[in-house]
Parts: C-alpha cells; sequence; structure tokens
C-alpha cells in the first residue's frame, strides 16, 4: 500500500497531531490490516459510511480509491441504490453525482 500524507500535506502545520493520526494511524495502520479485511471491502464500508454520514467531500477520494481496489461501476450503482432506502434519496443522488464523474474516467 503506497504511503499517505494527505493529512501532513494539507493540515500538517496547522494540526499536526491530526495528521499524523490520519497518515500513520488511519492509513498507515487501519488500511494496512489487508489480513483482516481486504481494501476493497474496506472501500465498500467507507464509502458506505461517508454517504450515510453525507460526507460527500471525503467522498471523491474514497470512491476513486474503491475503483483501484476493484469495486466496479455496477457494483458502486447497486452499493448507492441500496443505500439510498437506508440513508435518503437526496444523499444517493449527490453519491451518484460524484459516482459518474468517476467512474466514467
Amino acid at each position: 500500500m503506497e504511503k499517505i500524507t494527505a493529512g501532513r500535506d494539507q493540515l500538517g502545520e496547522f494540526a499536526p497531531k491530526f495528521a499524523e493520526l490520519n497518515d500513520d494511524v488511519l492509513f498507515g495502520q487501519v488500511w494496512s490490516r489487508e489480513d483482516k479485511l481486504n481494501p476493497r471491502d474496506r472501500s465498500i464500508v467507507t464509502i458506505t459510511a461517508l454517504i450515510s454520514g453525507g460526507n460527500f467531500e471525503q467522498l471523491v477520494f474514497h470512491m476513486g480509491k474503491a475503483k483501484e481496489n476493484g469495486v466496479t461501476k455496477e457494483e458502486i450503482s447497486e452499493i448507492i441504490t441500496h443505500l439510498a432506502f437506508y440513508t435518503g434519496w437526496p444523499k444517493a443522488w449527490s453519491a451518484f453525482t460524484i459516482a459518474k464523474e468517476i467512474y466514467e474516467k
């Protein structure tokens, strides 16, 4: 897994501890536990949580990562359709806008 430095790159000077936790713990330790949950499934869990919470700014990165981790266009479409009934239609619509942009590249 490639080393993630987004925390340090974007918040390192402003919030160094948060940046450290983001890069070293979340992405360095949690995401790297591939023997416990593979990256594809981790991506599905993450995008589900982000859509549920309406965290669309972070969804852009994680949906791209899901695509890299093997989640297909058909699967992402089915995931969002399923979530629409549990998280709300507007959240699903917003997620589809992001998915369409990412999966049509």
